[in-house]
């Protein structure tokens, strides 16, 4: 194992990014989104990343998933350098250990409610009907017990988001990374899913990372990291969190 593959000598430390970045396009069409971003979230916490829309909020989550390459710069996860993985450990790695929940939701038309929200189980080998059990008593805690056997085309938006978060949540991940997830919710709704993810960050090997602009949730959060022209340019912990997040 060579020095970058090394495990992150802190324990709390779920996500570390250092020195960061990520451009697209080249010459007078290269487009510099991560401008060198450290960035670190620790287990056992809910950390949200706020900013104006285009500062590299989306791009930052997605390189830290594993959607995006780096161009430059290092992510560890629990100490795992990922990029540094064989192919086919590294997506072992994804599957095991995140869950991601799109803006777009990128739920299966031809699957129900149910069967989209047990796909990482059943990637995972897990049987078809313990997978699809499991995933329906999930979207039953998320308000959608009536709904597990409708399909996407059937459901609303905020519904489908809550299948895509279930999605996420169904097999357990250490990490689990939002983007915009209250963004189509009412409050209330948008309460209860705050409240689940909140729930699901406190387990001390387990961190949760939430992209929006949502500020009526703000107060859930235990860190905010602000960015701003591809940078973090802020972060403010415990109970200034919100007051921080309200005056954004």
């Amino acid at each position: 194992m060579n020095a970058s593959q090394n495990p992150d000598t802190s324990e709390a430390t779920a996500v570390r990014c250092t020195a960061l970045r990520k451009h697209f396009g080249e010459g007078d069409a290269r487009v510099e989104v991560l401008r060198g971003v450290d960035y670190t979230a620790r287990r056992g916490e809910l950390s949200f990343l706020v900013g104006p829309s285009g500062c590299g909020k989306t791009t930052l989550i997605s390189v830290i998933a594993g959607l995006l390459d780096t161009t430059a710069g290092e992510v560890t996860l629990f100490g795992r350098n990922i990029a540094a993985l064989p192919d086919a450990e590294r997506i072992l790695f994804r599957r095991a250990n995140l869950g991601f929940v799109f803006q777009q939701y990128n739920l299966l038309p031809a699957l129900t409610a149910a069967e989209n929200a047990a796909v990482p189980l059943l990637a995972a080998g897990v049987r078809r009907r313990e997978a699809v059990d499991r995933a329906a008593a999930l979207l039953d805690r998320l308000g959608l017990g009536s709904r597990t056997g409708a399909y996407p085309r059937q459901l609303s938006g905020g519904q489908q988001q809550r299948v895509a978060l279930a999605r996420a949540l169904v097999h357990e991940p250490r990490l689990i990374v939002c983007d915009e997830p209250t963004a189509a919710l009412d409050h209330a709704t948008g309460e209860s899913v705050m409240e689940l993810l909140a729930s699901a960050a406190v387990h001390p090997d387990r961190a949760v990372v939430v992209v929006t602009h949502d500020n009526r949730v703000f107060h859930f959060a235990d860190v905010i990291a602000h960015m701003d022209d591809g940078r973090i340019t802020q972060v403010v912990e415990g109970r200034q969190a919100a007051a921080a997040g309200a005056s954004h």
